[in-house]
């Protein structure tokens, strides 16, 4: 099938025509007739199958007929990053450049007062994160009860980032009779409840089994020691004898973590540039222009790009640490093995680290091979689990603790009587030179009971 077979306009069909594509993908082919025919769309596909153009390109046939008005949007697509965003605006500027459509990004870390003037002026379609789109809102700058159609895209991703009662509330600030396309990777739960309440009678459109990876992508484990500097050296030993490698993303957890590896690979002279959370836009957009032109080989990220970034040349991708979420891991090896192309995922374990790589397998439904000799049982413990063999001295260290501090009782002969006691130890024993001496207390003979003030020692001036 090719795409004028889809329903698109000549416009549409010349512009795909001109960024050479002649074939739709299975999403495209499956989704683009049921949104030009205005009906609920939702698709289940993992990253890398062509979902943005599923909902571009039927988009851009529509918004043909009609014009915007001020502060009122035709349109409104919603995302999850802000790189994820800019990437759709592309994706519109490139089929749609023979319209003269009005196109806005509405993104945090961007002047208000610039996206202002553009929502000013009127936009056929209206890219956006929620939160900023919330804030334009109660600021009164913008009016969504003229949108026509609306998008959630990487709903899952939402779920993860917390947005998920700022999805509820802008469906209920959208006209009910919009038309609704929900795109994810995965169904949890809660998405589950989303879709059933605010899409009407949706079709479902599943091109790939939910949480399931590419199958371009060839997949490893390979096992690195419990300390940080085992892994960087198991990760630079990886990256200079990688077969192929053109470049890599390197992602771990948490920014710190992307930091610190940063200033590794640089002490060690690698090609290497960072992107986390948080950067400011310019510096999150240099990075990554660097990063698509070739001028840096290695991208260590957080898992802000995991989602947001289309390159389709990436050749590798490491996992510095397993990720917490299975969800997480689909995600990033999906930016590589793109649009038909071979990839390589290589996941660094440290030996606490292999719950989540069981989850991981549970998920995809797969065993992931490891490179070289699979870990011993033993080295898949948790951290302060004695290994075989160390059981037996570790209870036995443990009794001896409890007996040398607290369980320990001495003997003290008193009177042909033995007593049991409590072990006071010496620097117990003696008192703190910035502690005062405790009052004495009232004899019997001092008339009863004195005021406390009385007990105070008096120190006399020399």
């Amino acid at each position: 099938m090719s795409f004028s077979q889809l329903g698109l306009s000549d416009k549409v069909l010349a512009a795909v025509q001109a960024a050479g594509y002649t074939t739709p993908t299975p999403i495209q082919q499956q989704a683009i007739p049921h949104v030009l025919a205005r009906r609920d769309v939702l698709g289940i596909a993992q990253t890398g199958t062509g979902k943005t153009a599923a909902f571009t390109l039927p988009m851009l046939t529509r918004l043909e007929h009609g014009r915007a008005r001020a502060r009122m949007p035709r349109t409104l697509i919603l995302e999850p990053t802000r790189e994820l965003a800019a990437q759709v605006q592309e994706s519109f500027e490139k089929y749609g450049a023979g319209q003269k459509l009005n196109v806005a990004l509405v993104i945090g870390g961007v002047s208000f007062d610039d996206q202002d003037s553009k929502l000013t002026r009127g936009v056929d379609v209206l890219i956006a994160t929620p939160g900023r789109l919330l804030d334009h809102f109660e600021r009164g700058r913008l009016l969504l009860t003229g949108v026509e159609l609306l998008v959630i895209d990487e709903a899952d991703r939402m779920l993860d980032m917390g947005f998920i009662p700022d999805i509820e509330r802008i469906c209920k600030l959208v006209p009910f009779t919009r038309q609704t396309l929900f795109f994810t990777a995965t169904m949890p739960p809660e998405i589950r409840r989303i879709t059933e309440q605010f899409l009407h009678n949706p079709v479902k459109v599943e091109v790939a089994r939910p949480a399931t990876t590419v199958a371009t992508t060839t997949q490893w484990l390979v096992k690195t020691g419990r300390e940080p500097h085992e892994k960087r050296d198991t990760l630079r030993r990886l990256i200079r004898s990688a077969e192929a490698l053109t470049n890599a993303i390197i992602f771990c957890n948490r920014k710190r973590e992307v930091a610190a590896l940063h200033r590794s690979l640089l002490r060690h002279r690698f090609s290497v540039i960072a992107l986390h959370g948080d950067m400011d836009q310019p510096a999150r957009t240099a990075a990554l222009d660097q990063f698509r032109k070739n001028e840096v080989t290695l991208l260590v990220a957080s898992d802000v790009a995991a989602r947001g970034l289309d390159i389709p040349a990436v050749s590798h991708i490491f996992n510095f640490d397993v990720p917490h979420h299975p969800d997480d891991y689909v995600h990033r090896i999906g930016r590589t093995g793109r649009a038909g192309r071979s990839g390589t995922a290589i996941t660094i374990v440290a030996p606490t680290e292999r719950k989540s790589v069981a989850a991981i397998e549970k998920l995809i439904g797969q065993s992931i091979p490891w490179m070289g000799h699979a870990p011993q049982t033993s080295e898949h413990s948790e951290p302060g689990e004695p290994h075989e063999g160390e059981q037996h001295k570790g209870e036995q260290h443990k009794g001896e603790q409890r007996g040398g501090r607290r369980g320990h009782r001495r003997e003290h002969p008193a009177r042909g009587e033995r007593t049991s006691a409590p072990v006071t130890r010496l620097d117990e024993a003696r008192p703190r030179r910035s502690e005062k001496p405790a009052p004495r207390p009232a004899q019997a003979d001092d008339g009863g009971h004195l005021p406390a003030f009385l007990l105070r020692p008096v120190r006399a001036k020399a």
